[in-house]
């Protein structure tokens, strides 16, 4: 890499801050600060959706996926589940975001069971979402070291990743501190066109790269079982297979975007139930084209570097040979082998995919659901600021936490995902149960939700399960254990039995 490359990354960090401030001046209310006052467009959620939902960890690990000894497409079996599990929530859960003014989804909590609910599923909510991000941020600065080494091979490599850690950290603070959701929703329409470009621009240079192009890849792949999609395998032990795909996709999937504020809240944005469907369908396909792409860089990469032809590969400890980890393979090439300006680009697209901030969202539920029932008489401009300094303190969080995992070498993709699916179980659990199980209250429910998460912290920590079946364990340990509890309690009033229930979608969204 060369000056001209990292003064297009240097650009493009420093753009995302300033963008960041233009937009404070729309920033009058928590609900513009939170909501962008629910007048953003339906494709530009839908973009936006799919750029949070991409992230430096798809643009990173799913090449990486493909290209480890072992690895092919079988990873499109979740996708497949993502998409099920979109259909569902349009059909579920969308009509009821939009009956009355919600600033986070789970005020329907509150609603439908009472404030221990709510504070409950806004916890893990906050913990979970900073935990994912934290690591979202160290790949990023990875990228960053990997980067800065390139122009000083002499360099610690260890404290380059520490410093990277900090400037993308706080770059994305400023940003989101000032800007809000609508200045992230806008940034990410942005974002998608770049890292979408420049993976592009890094598959056409690898296929020039290959000694017979794409041919000799596909070769590369065919002998090598790359292509392999489906594994009809009952076995809740193998991430990847058929079943745990379809079923743990789709509930991974009702989960993070149907129960989590980082993506409803997106939803909110908009005016009606009907845009937000079409918003959230339109992401899907655009999903399902982006991780085919990626997995095919992987085969690219495994064609290009070629660790087959060395006699150590079928036996070294890391299944990337002659990579530590997978997540190191796409940051090599791009920093070692594109060529001056290009390589700047695709680094920015990477860090573009890292700057959808989770802080707005953590936020948003840390003032209006942990906060605001102990300090429930203050003005809106008092919510207001204690936002913004609410959203320098995740982002210190998150810091810290890319810090504590930096030494890791399982996937990243992997540990974010199995996070998400530890805690999303019983979060989804609860909603499930509040809209199809109308004489639970609040005590059953509750109930229910510490069971699974006890049932899901032995699970973890305790089986070899694996995290693709952990939300829909999760959430049937939660609505079994809040039913069968429900009898020795005195049932839901009818007041709040109808607070989640799902009605005609033709009328809903259609309104």
């Amino acid at each position: 890499m060369k000056a001209l490359d990292l003064a297009i990354i240097l650009a493009y960090l420093l753009g995302i801050v300033l963008f960041g401030t233009w937009f404070a001046r729309k920033q009058k209310t928590t609900s513009d600060y939170f909501l962008g006052d629910r007048s953003i467009p339906w494709w530009a959620v839908a973009f936006s959706i799919v750029a949070t939902e991409t992230s430096t960890i798809t643009f990173i690990s799913v090449p990486g996926i493909a290209f480890s000894r072992g690895g092919n497409f079988q990873f499109l079996q979740l996708v497949f589940g993502y998409l099920l599990g979109r259909i569902v929530i349009s059909l579920l859960f969308i009509p009821s975001y939009f009956r009355g003014e919600l600033l986070t989804v789970y005020q329907l909590l509150d609603r439908r069971f009472g404030g221990k609910i709510k504070m409950l599923a806004a916890s893990l909510f906050v913990v979970m979402r900073n935990i994912a991000d934290g690591i979202r941020l160290l790949l990023t600065a990875i990228v960053l070291a990997a980067v800065y080494t390139s122009f000083q091979p002499a360099a610690n490599a260890e404290l380059i990743t520490v410093a990277s850690i900090v400037l993308i950290g706080i770059a994305m603070i400023v940003f989101t501190y000032y800007g809000g959701m609508e200045a992230v929703i806008w940034v990410e329409v942005v974002q998608l066109g770049i890292y979408v470009a420049g993976a592009i621009a890094a598959a056409v240079i690898l296929i020039g790269a290959i000694d017979g192009g794409w041919a000799t890849a596909v070769a590369a792949g065919n002998a090598y079982d790359k292509f392999s999609v489906f594994d009809f395998t009952l076995d809740f032990t193998k991430t990847f297979t058929f079943w745990s795909g379809l079923i743990g996709g789709c509930f991974l999937t009702m989960s993070t975007h149907g129960t989590d504020q980082y993506l409803v809240q997106r939803y909110l944005c908009t005016d009606r139930p009907r845009r937000a469907v079409a918003a959230l369908l339109t992401s899907g396909a655009i999903v399902l084209a982006q991780f085919i792409g990626f997995l095919f860089i992987g085969v690219l990469l495994f064609a290009f570097y070629q660790p087959f032809v060395d006699p150590a590969y079928a036996t070294a400890a890391s299944t990337s040979f002659p990579f530590t980890g997978g997540d190191r393979v796409f940051p090599d090439f791009i920093t070692r082998q594109l060529p001056t300006g290009l390589s700047g680009l695709v680094v920015a697209a990477i860090f573009a995919a890292a700057m959808s901030s989770s802080l707005n969202s953590i936020a948003a539920t840390a003032v209006n659901d942990l906060y605001k029932p102990f300090r429930p008489q203050q003005d809106d401009k008092h919510y207001l600021k204690v936002s913004h300094w609410l959203t320098l303190f995740w982002g210190v969080i998150q810091i810290g936490v890319a810090f504590f995992v930096r030494h890791q070498n399982r996937s990243a993709l992997d540990q974010a995902l199995s996070i998400a699916s530890l805690i999303n179980g019983p979060v989804l659990g609860v909603f499930l149960v509040g809209t199809f199980f109308r004489r639970v209250s609040e005590p059953p429910a509750l109930i229910g939700m510490l069971a699974s998460i006890a049932v899901m912290l032995y699970i973890t920590f305790g089986t070899k399960i694996a995290w693709t079946w952990y939300v829909f364990i999760g959430s049937g340990v939660t609505i079994l254990v809040a039913w069968l509890v429900s009898f020795a309690f005195t049932p839901a009033t009818a007041e709040r039995r109808d607070q989640l229930s799902p009605n005609s979608v033709i009328e809903e969204t259609t309104s």
